[in-house]
């Protein structure tokens, strides 16, 4: 066996060892569709901070769970599966007629480009809003838009309303999900703000995650 060959099965045996243990395979159905802080996640899983801990150090180690830290407060983490860890999880159950609602701070880029990407790749009902909204869709937001296919050149930024209970909302932004009082059911995204930087780049890296992550709902390619 070559070196390469016999690292491979050692990264398969440590997947699959912490794979077998049934909380660790409940963190990573938790994270099939959404990004959860360890806060998050031991309240859902009736967990321990500690005991929390010791799982996700077993599941970052075998290449599973990524830390990111968030882009608000910059103290709270969100935890993330890898592309290689999604295999592993129990299928989202995605109802494309049921209407979905995307939030963000500023309702002018994130926000925006996810409704018209789901809009497009699921074909269901799809609308955005924010907590403090722009005057007007970003430039750049509206550009990279153009670059993928999807004119957001009609839309506006809106104050967001009375969420029910048929839409699943889903938050594109650290500020609002920590901001809002989410519920159980709804889906949190930690993506950054491409407006900081302002760079082409930065809207187009948006695009390509929101895809990614549409990619693993949808049971599609990473």
């Amino acid at each position: 066996m070559t070196r390469a060959a016999s690292d491979a099965l050692a990264q398969r045996v440590k997947v699959h060892a912490a794979l077998g243990e049934p909380v660790r395979l409940a963190i990573v159905d938790e994270l099939a569709a959404c990004d959860r802080s360890p806060r998050e996640l031991g309240e859902r899983l009736d967990l321990s901070a500690s005991l929390l801990a010791h799982h996700l150090d077993v599941l970052a180690e075998a290449g599973l769970v990524t830390r990111g830290r968030s882009h608000a407060d910059r103290r709270r983490r969100y935890l993330r599966l890898t592309d290689s860890a999604q295999a592993f999880a129990q299928p989202v159950q995605v109802d494309a007629a049921r209407p979905v609602v995307f939030l963000c701070t500023h309702n002018s880029a994130r926000s925006q480009l996810a409704a018209a990407i789901w809009t497009r790749r699921v074909g269901g009902p799809a609308s955005s809003a924010g907590t403090a909204p722009a005057d007007r869709v970003h430039p750049e937001a509206v550009a990279a838009g153009q670059r993928a296919g999807l004119d957001l050149s009609g839309c506006r930024p809106r104050v967001i309303e009375r969420l029910d209970t048929t839409s699943q909302v889903v938050t594109v932004c650290d500020s609002v999900h920590e901001a809002l009082p989410v519920r159980d059911d709804w889906w949190h995204w930690s993506i950054a703000d491409p407006i900081v930087s302002e760079a082409p780049d930065a809207f187009d890296s948006v695009v390509h995650e929101i895809h990614h992550r549409i990619d693993h709902l949808m049971g599609g390619p990473s």
